[in-house]
C-alpha cells in the first residue's frame, strides 16, 4: 500500500518559517515528479510547487516564489517544502503529492496519483 505521510505544520507567527516534509512508503518514487498543494479555508485546493524526479526543475505559484523551497531526497523518498517569511495568507491544510509516472513536473493537480492526508499550517497576524 502506497501512502505520504506530511509532517511539520503548526502554528506560526507571521514572517516565521517552518519546515514541511513528506516521505512515502510502499514504492520508491525516485523516478517521478512530486509536489505540494495547499486548500486555504473556504477555497479550492491550488498548486504551491512542485520538483522533477531529479530535483533538476522546481516551478512555484507566484503567490510563494522567493518565500518558499521545494528539494527532495530520493534516497530517503522525501520531498521537503522550507516556507520562510510565511504570511497569514498562507494558512491552509498543505498536500503532498507524487506521479506514479511522470517524470517532469506539473502544476496541475490531475497529473500526481497519490496525496498525502495533508498538514495544517496556520499563520497569526
Amino acid at each position: 500500500q502506497v501512502q505520504l505521510v506530511e509532517s511539520g505544520g503548526g502554528l506560526v507567527q507571521a514572517g516565521g518559517s517552518l519546515k514541511l516534509s513528506c516521505t512515502a512508503s510502499g514504492r520508491t518514487f525516485s523516478s517521478s515528479a512530486m509536489g505540494w498543494f495547499r486548500q486555504p479555508p473556504g477555497k479550492e485546493r491550488e498548486f504551491v510547487t512542485c520538483v522533477s524526479w531529479n530535483g533538476g526543475n522546481t516551478y512555484y505559484a507566484d503567490s510563494v516564489k522567493g518565500r518558499f523551497t521545494i528539494s527532495r531526497v530520493s534516497a530517503k523518498n522525501t520531498v521537503y517544502l522550507q516556507m520562510n517569511s510565511l504570511k497569514p495568507e498562507d494558512t491552509a491544510v498543505y498536500y503532498c503529492a507524487a506521479s506514479s509516472g511522470r517524470a517532469y513536473s506539473s502544476t496541475r493537480a490531475d497529473e500526481y496519483d497519490y496525496w498525502g492526508q495533508g498538514t495544517q499550517v496556520t499563520v497569526s497576524s
